[in-house]
């Protein structure tokens, strides 16, 4: 079992996670892609010290990017949906 810091690489703020998160309760994260929705979970709500309730993971598949002649392809990465409890919140811009 990895270590809940080795598991969150860090929070997606989008336009799209802002949405998510006034609607559904929800935040983004990008996390490790061998991590799976318990061990999120855990490390969810011990790094935050929240109740999560439901877990949903996408993986991202990297975009291909030409620069000049050369080709490279971005790396591949996992999203994580983090639904929380009713009452629960993580804010990441509470000092601004």
């Amino acid at each position: 079992m990895k270590h809940y810091s080795e598991i969150i690489r860090s929070p997606l703020i989008t336009e799209k996670g802002t949405l998510v998160n006034e609607q559904a309760n929800q935040v983004l994260f990008r996390v490790v892609r061998d991590a799976n929705k318990v061990e999120i979970q855990r490390a969810v709500e011990q790094f935050f010290n929240v109740k999560v309730v439901k877990v949903r993971t996408v993986n991202v598949l990297g975009k291909t990017r030409r620069v000049g002649r050369s080709m490279g392809r971005r790396s591949d990465w996992k999203k994580a949906y983090v639904t929380l409890a009713e009452g629960q919140r993580i804010d990441f811009f509470e000092g601004a």
